[in-house]
């Protein structure tokens, strides 16, 4: 009996050690995925937000050596009324807004700063709408309507294998993905973990078999179809993302400060989410499209491209909100009249004949309860037509 105890000790003391060696050996690994599980809390989302790098693999998007783009300041603007109550109900971090390239508004909330970096979540998609047009135009992609496949022969066999270019810049990959935000074992939750633990995308990308429709018959969001636009990018040019999208948009802008873009385990850069910037360094890109790619005297996106990009192209439904290459249109949008949006409340908001644009970050938990998207779209319109 007393040897028994003693092996029993001995096999209890081996797990222990076998426990602290995978911990410290993993450490890193597991401290990412106990700040993704916790990077929503309601105390901590706001810091979170300005300190994505301190969860996540990372690669710099440098601002280069120019000078910065400095904004002109028109006429102060006060809010319309019920400003005050919408910005503390939609957890508002920053608001930003430009007319004809001045800053009319600025102001910061929740003890954020104009030097933080936030994440923009899905906003990032159209930034990589914006680099595609730009290698669409350089000749580097042949053609809108080649299959994924030709770029990303990864894909063979996955249920990609049937999409074109087209197909997932629209959103109408056909593929199925769970995008629910708040189930734990949804694909986009999953994905996130696999980013957090440094695994690989493509393989990711590559592990999906199932459809729920032929490709371009049906929209559907699903923000898998953004990481194969990347795919795409790479295997067309040999190159990163980051590389170009540092090229191509980043040092043009002249922002103030460096940005960067969260990363996989193989320095992918998590095109569909990872891009952090601070508020006016989102507006820099903002304006530029809102002048058809014109920044600092160089066009930098195609205008073509621009307009093909943010009109309605997709196969949505005629209640939903309509979506073009990665651009959201509203439902009763006026002409010219289109944004980017992400998660928790981050935005680009466009009223081009205006010559408007608005930037806003927030920590919005609430940001799916019924209404919110419709108020804060009423809120940028009233802004707009008041201006």
């Amino acid at each position: 009996m007393r040897k028994f105890g003693k092996w029993l000790l001995r096999i209890a003391f081996a797990l222990v050690l076998a426990v602290l060696v995978v911990g410290i050996w993993k450490r890193e690994e597991i401290g990412r995925l106990l700040a993704v599980n916790s990077l929503f809390d309601a105390d901590r989302i706001v810091a979170n937000f300005s300190n994505m790098n301190a969860a996540f693999l990372t690669a710099d998007l440098p601002r280069g050596t120019g000078p910065t783009s400095e904004f002109a300041y028109g006429a102060a603007f006060e809010l319309p009324q019920g400003s005050e109550q919408w910005l503390k109900a939609r957890a508002a971090t920053s608001l930003l807004v430009l007319k004809d390239g001045e800053i009319r508004y600025e102001e910061y909330f929740q003890g954020t700063s104009p030097e933080d970096r936030r994440i923009s979540w899905s906003v990032a998609k159209s930034y990589l709408s914006a680099l595609f047009g730009i290698l669409l135009e350089e000749g580097a992609i042949g053609s809108l309507d080649d299959p994924v496949i030709k770029y990303a022969p990864q894909l063979k066999g996955s249920a990609y294998e049937a999409a074109s270019i087209r197909n997932v810049l629209n959103m109408a990959s056909g593929v199925s993905f769970d995008e629910d935000y708040f189930d734990y074992n949804s694909d986009i939750n999953r994905m996130g973990r696999i980013v957090a633990l440094g695994g690989r995308l493509d393989d990711f990308a590559a592990s999906l078999k199932d459809s729920f429709a032929a490709p371009g018959e049906a929209w559907q969001y699903v923000s898998i179809d953004t990481h194969v636009i990347g795919m795409v990018i790479r295997g067309a040019t040999g190159r990163n993302v980051t590389e170009l999208m540092t090229e191509k948009i980043i040092e043009p802008l002249g922002l103030e400060r460096d940005g960067y873009y969260i990363t996989d385990g193989s320095a992918v850069a998590f095109v569909l989410a990872g891009l952090n910037f601070t508020t006016r360094d989102f507006a820099r890109f903002g304006q530029m499209i809102l002048q058809d790619g014109d920044y600092n005297g160089k066009q930098i996106v195609p205008a073509d491209w621009i307009a093909e990009s943010t009109a309605a192209s997709a196969p949505t439904k005629p209640e939903q909100s309509s979506y073009g290459y990665q651009w959201w249109i509203p439902v009763d949008a006026q002409e010219g009249e289109f944004f980017g949006r992400g998660i928790y409340g981050q935005y680009l908001y466009f009223d081009k004949p205006r010559g408007v644009l608005i930037v806003m970050t927030s920590s919005d938990r609430g940001f799916r309860d019924k209404g919110a998207h419709e108020s804060n779209l009423e809120m940028f319109r009233q802004i707009a037509q008041n201006l």
